[in-house]
């Protein structure tokens, strides 16, 4: 029997766990699609490849736009945003207590929690409803 060929959008999903590889929001649960967002920007000559591609929220792709560096607010120096291909989410970021929040644990990490505002208020009411329902966090 012949393997079904995947898109490149069902595999970037797939590797992302059907999450925003920013604010890790489950796409199961968005009132919007997801898109593949170009980590590289197609404007910076970012290729359209797996390597290249994350899976975004609409959120999280709207505030980053065109971005790639942002001012860290603790050192107030200008850092590179959070890389999904090169970075791991653990090392940059974690949840608070109660899991509603993400805290920016590198400079890195800050910057992108206030450039992609990663705290947004439907995130974080979405995170308390899916803590309580045993979905949240990742």
């Amino acid at each position: 029997m012949a393997k079904r060929k995947i898109s490149l959008r069902d595999f970037v999903a797939q590797r992302a766990q059907w999450r925003c590889e920013y604010c890790r929001s489950p796409a199961a649960f968005a009132h919007q699609s997801f898109s593949l967002e170009h980590v590289r920007l197609r404007a910076r000559k970012g290729k359209r490849t797996a390597t290249n591609l994350a899976l975004s929220c609409q959120g999280c792709n709207n505030h980053k736009y065109d971005r790639v560096k942002a001012g860290d607010p603790v050192s107030q120096k200008f850092v590179p945003l959070f890389h999904p291909r090169r970075h791991r989410w653990d090392e940059h970021f974690a949840w608070s207590d109660d899991g509603s929040l993400i805290l920016g644990l590198t400079p890195t990490g800050r910057a992108t929690v206030e450039a992609l505002q990663l705290n947004r208020a439907a995130l974080v009411n979405l995170r308390r409803i899916l803590v309580q329902a045993g979905e949240h966090p990742p």
